[in-house]
């Protein structure tokens, strides 16, 4: 699972007939340099390219989420789904605190 930052929302004009009333969302993932840094990174800032994820949870804007990517990601449907990355969890909180040398 990776955590990332939902910077905005997809529509999408014609979809798959199992993914009808899909929401989509689009996700900055956190980066190494967001952690070490923690809150003055501001959120979508992140050097890897954003995703689209499929949300089911009610994921929002500026919202922190944990997501997952490659075949995990199809596994809660029942029939084969073309999705890449699924919202797994909505994260409250995040404590990090690294090892001191």
């Amino acid at each position: 699972m990776r955590l990332g930052t939902v910077i905005g929302r997809v529509t999408l004009s014609k979809a798959v007939p199992a993914l009808q009333g899909a929401r989509w969302l689009l996700v900055s993932p956190f980066t190494r340099e967001h952690f070490q840094r923690g809150s003055e990174t501001p959120p979508g800032l992140s050097k890897d390219p954003s995703l689209v994820v499929y949300d089911s949870i009610g994921g929002g804007v500026g919202q922190t989420i944990g997501f997952v990517e490659g075949r995990e990601a199809a596994q809660p449907f029942e029939d084969p789904t073309p999705v890449d990355a699924i919202n797994a969890a909505l994260v409250d909180d995040i404590f990090y605190n690294p090892f001191q040398k």
